[in-house]
């Protein structure tokens, strides 16, 4: 089970995703606002955050950025009901220039819940700490075995 963040301004989308992932056995905090998820962030660790591109106040490039300072490696989805699949010149694709920014996956809304789960589960899998190591500490650096 992993402890996962969800930021969107569309409280439908909200209670979509964190229905899906609570069937799939994970603890999810949902919230509507980019300020709200980071004050979550500095209270409690989470395996993966999932934020929407396009918000009022703090997009999710904004978010990624500040999240990525405090912690370089939580593994971002980013999600975007924006229509981007034929990017040009003038309209550049979002979701991929978020993957190059640093998020691990990337969404297209609407999308199914079987999408939504399998990035969430690679995702997961690609932030594991080797086989050996010990997970991190919330807040810290990694704790060492003794």
């Amino acid at each position: 089970m992993a402890s996962i963040l969800v930021i969107d301004d569309d409280r439908a989308v909200l209670a979509t995703i964190k229905m899906l992932l609570e069937r799939a056995a994970h603890s999810i905090e949902a919230v509507d606002n980019s300020h709200a998820g980071l004050k979550l962030l500095g209270t409690r660790a989470f395996d993966l955050l999932i934020v929407d591109i396009f918000m009022p106040g703090m997009d999710g490039f904004e978010t990624m950025k500040l999240v990525h300072q405090s912690e370089p490696e939580m593994p971002v989805i980013v999600i975007s009901g924006q229509q981007f699949r034929m990017a040009s010149e003038l309209q550049p694709d979002f979701l991929h220039m978020a993957t190059r920014l640093g998020a691990v996956s990337s969404l297209q809304k609407p999308f199914k819940p079987s999408e939504l789960l399998a990035a969430v589960n690679d995702s997961l899998a690609k932030s594991q700490p080797p086989p050996g190591l010990s997970p991190k500490v919330p807040g810290g650096l990694p704790s060492e075995r003794q």
